[in-house]
């Protein structure tokens, strides 16, 4: 393992990216105060449209909802547990998403993301759909956890973990996070004088966790393990996470650059490389599609699977279930692939060998014009050979 002490955060390089996550806290939202400012914000959504005017992709991570909801009521109404904090979130929305959509000349698109929509295979690709599609729209998501319904055992928990899972859910290269921190250091700065910088981080092993305090800000969730806890799951996935300070004018400024300050955490593998892994590997539905031998070669060469090249299917499988994905030809089944379906068995075969065009009109209802997407397929070596 590789780390990268210094006595100060230095200029880097931001990795190569198209599409990245950028996670924003509450306090950088705050400023400090009890209500919603601009102060912090200006500075990231004038990088966000940059990005965009270069051609990049970004999905915004949002905290503040409930400290504006809190904001909004009266100090001794205040007392309360989860219901409460629902009841605020509810109330801080709306503010929240203003802010940001004064910030920014983008249509602005408000997600709310649940436990049961990222661990439940159809709404995790419902999800998925909804955030890839907005994008194509050139819209800016602005994530948050659905505090309205969440309930205490069932919640994500916090944004910076939220961040990472969408990074995963939308194949992002990079994941920026935003915080009121220069970066890690060997130990909290404001306890221990003597603490260093970290640059670059290899891995997130224990002894990397034991640098982190568990204390969060005054508004949000989260601390420096959450930040840590995030990075790793971003690194599993094959993406890069940055850390930096959101509240500093110059490291914000300097990101449309393409320079940062503060600690860069290395991805595990390639993000193209650690998908495709998983859906090789996973579990499977125990179902296959049946495609013919143009399918196969589009399939091959990087193409998504349209119903136009499927013969049939076999088994029972969902929507968003992980599928084998089979070549007919002289009467024998070679596997080609295996990928994430858009639909199920049934509709399968109802729009098998059909134009793409004519899906609504078959089932009364589109959930887009290929059945397996070339972001969520992986063809098999053996059927490269």
């Amino acid at each position: 393992m590789r780390i990268q002490v210094t006595r100060g955060f230095t200029q880097q390089p931001l990795p190569p990216w198209r599409r990245a996550v950028l996670k924003v806290g509450s306090n950088l939202l705050t400023a400090g105060e009890q209500e919603l400012s601009a102060q912090h914000a200006r500075g990231l959504a004038q990088f966000i449209s940059a990005s965009r005017a270069a051609g990049r992709e970004i999905v915004l991570v949002s905290s503040g909802a409930v400290a504006a909801g809190r904001a909004r009521v009266a100090a001794d109404a205040l007392a309360g547990g989860l219901v409460l904090r629902q009841a605020l979130a509810a109330l801080g929305q709306t503010r929240m998403i203003a802010l940001w959509q004064s910030l920014l000349d983008a249509p602005v698109a408000q997600v709310l993301l649940a436990h049961d929509d990222l661990r439940n295979r159809r709404r995790y690709l419902n999800a998925r759909n909804t955030l890839l599609e907005l994008l194509r729209l050139r819209a800016v998501p602005v994530v948050n956890e659905n505090d309205t319904v969440a309930v205490e055992e069932l919640k994500l928990g916090d944004n910076d973990n939220l961040a990472a899972i969408v990074a995963a859910l939308v194949d992002a290269d990079l994941l920026l996070i935003a915080s009121d921190v220069d970066g890690l250091y060997s130990a909290h700065p404001q306890l221990h004088p003597d603490a260093r910088p970290i640059e670059a981080v290899d891995a997130v092993t224990p002894q990397i966790f034991a640098m982190a305090g568990d204390a969060g800000s005054t508004h949000g969730t989260g601390g420096m393990r959450t930040k840590l806890e995030a990075a790793t799951k971003a690194a599993n996935a094959g993406i890069t996470t940055v850390l930096f300070n959101g509240t500093s004018v110059p490291t914000v400024a300097q990101l449309a650059d393409g320079i940062f300050r503060g600690t860069r955490f290395a991805a595990a593998t390639t993000r193209l490389a650690a998908r495709k892994y998983w859906l090789r590997h996973a579990p499977g539905s125990g179902g296959a599609i049946r495609i013919d031998a143009g399918a196969a070669r589009a399939l091959i060469n990087g193409k998504s699977l349209l119903p136009g090249g499927i013969v049939g299917a076999d088994g029972e499988f969902a929507r968003g279930d992980i599928v084998e994905i089979v070549c007919i030809e002289n009467d024998a089944a070679s596997p080609v692939a295996r990928g994430l379906t858009q639909y199920n068995a049934g509709e399968v075969r109802r729009i098998a060998g059909r134009q793409s065009r004519d899906i609504e009109s078959i089932l009364s209802f589109s959930y887009g014009d290929t059945v397996v997407r070339r972001d969520d397929l992986v063809a098999l070596a053996e059927a490269l050979a």
